[in-house]
C-alpha cells in the first residue's frame, strides 16, 4: 500500500449511525452536491458562482458497500471513515470546479486529469419519509487512476494526506494494513456500478454539441463488463467528501423539531481531532 496518513482505532462520528440508517431506507440515496464555478463575468465582484446537481451516495470511503454482482477484488477490512463518496466522470464540470476552487487553483484541463482537488462543497440529503434533512459542508477530493503508481503527484499526495488523515484503522486491522490498496478500492467502486452505468463513462463528452454521429468508442447506451475497460476507466472517478460540519434537521414533529450541528475540531499540530455536537432550533 502506498503511504497513507491515518489514525488508530477511534469511534465513528456521532452522526454516522443515524445518517447511514437513513441512507439505507431511501429507495435511491440521491443528494444535491454544490460546488463553486469560476464566474463567467470577469467584471463581477464575485469570483465564483454556485453549481448544483443530483448525485448518488455510494457509501463511506474504505467501506465499500456489499454487492453480489461485483466481481472486483476487495480490500481487507482495515479502515473505516466518515467520508461519503459518489462516482463521476472526469469530463464533468464538477471535477474541474473542485480543482479550480481548491488551494492549488488548477485551471487547465491537463491539471485536473489525476487525483487531487479539495475545493469547497456542500451536500444536502432530504429523507422525505423521515422528515429529515442532512447538510454536509467541507471539501471534496478526486480519486483517479494515478492514485497508485511508480510516482506520486502532488495531487495524489494531497488526497492521501487529506483523506487518509480521516481514515481509522479498525480493531484488528493493523495486521493487514500492508494489504490495503487505494487502487483496489477505486476498482471496487467501478465494479459496484451496473454495466449500463459503467458504459456511461464511454458516452460522448458530456455537455458538448451534438454534431453528427459520435465515434465508435463513444456511444450512448453501452454496457461495460470489463472492470479494466480502458476508455471507461480513464473517465471514471470517485469523489470523496471530507465534511467539517454536518447538520441534521429533524422536522418530523413540528412540536419537537430540532437541528443538531456537528463540527469537526482538528488538532492544530497533527490534523486529528474530534466532533463536537450542538443542539439548535430548526
Amino acid at each position: 500500500m502506498s503511504t497513507t496518513t491515518h489514525t488508530r482505532p477511534s469511534p465513528a462520528a456521532p452522526w454516522r449511525s443515524a445518517f447511514e440508517s437513513h441512507m439505507s431506507e431511501m429507495p435511491s440515496p440521491e443528494f444535491v452536491f454544490a460546488t463553486l464555478h469560476s464566474s463567467p463575468d470577469s467584471k463581477t465582484p464575485t469570483p465564483y458562482v454556485p453549481r448544483l446537481r443530483f448525485c448518488i451516495y455510494r457509501g463511506m470511503w474504505s467501506q465499500l458497500p456489499e454487492n453480489k454482482h461485483n466481481d472486483a477484488p476487495k480490500n481487507p477490512r482495515v479502515y473505516d471513515s466518515d467520508l461519503p463518496t459518489f462516482t463521476t466522470d472526469v469530463r464533468m464540470q464538477k471535477v474541474g470546479e473542485l480543482f479550480g476552487s481548491s488551494a492549488g487553483k488548477a485551471s487547465k484541463d491537463e491539471q485536473v486529469q489525476g487525483s487531487g482537488g479539495g475545493g469547497p462543497c456542500e451536500a444536502v440529503f432530504w429523507i422525505k419519509e423521515k422528515g429529515m434533512q442532512w447538510r454536509m459542508k467541507g471539501t471534496a477530493f478526486i480519486v483517479a487512476p494515478d492514485i497508485e503508481g511508480p510516482e506520486e503527484s502532488s495531487g495524489v499526495r494531497t488526497v492521501k494526506s487529506e483523506i487518509g488523515g480521516r481514515m481509522r484503522v479498525v480493531e484488528g486491522g493493523e495486521e493487514k494494513e500492508g494489504e490495503w490498496s487505494w487502487g483496489t478500492e477505486l476498482t471496487g467502486h467501478f465494479g459496484n456500478c451496473s454495466p449500463g452505468m459503467r458504459g456511461s463513462w464511454r458516452n460522448p463528452p458530456p455537455g458538448t454539441p451534438v454534431k453528427g454521429e459520435p465515434d465508435k468508442d463513444h456511444q450512448l447506451g453501452q454496457k461495460v463488463t470489463d472492470l479494466h475497460d480502458p476508455i471507461a476507466r480513464s473517465n471514471f472517478r470517485v469523489v470523496v467528501i471530507k465534511p467539517d460540519e454536518v447538520e441534521a434537521t429533524d422536522i418530523s414533529n413540528p412540536e419537537t423539531a430540532r437541528r443538531r450541528k456537528y463540527t469537526f475540531v482538528a488538532d492544530a499540530q497533527d490534523g486529528k481531532g474530534e466532533w463536537t455536537e450542538e443542539e439548535l432550533w430548526p
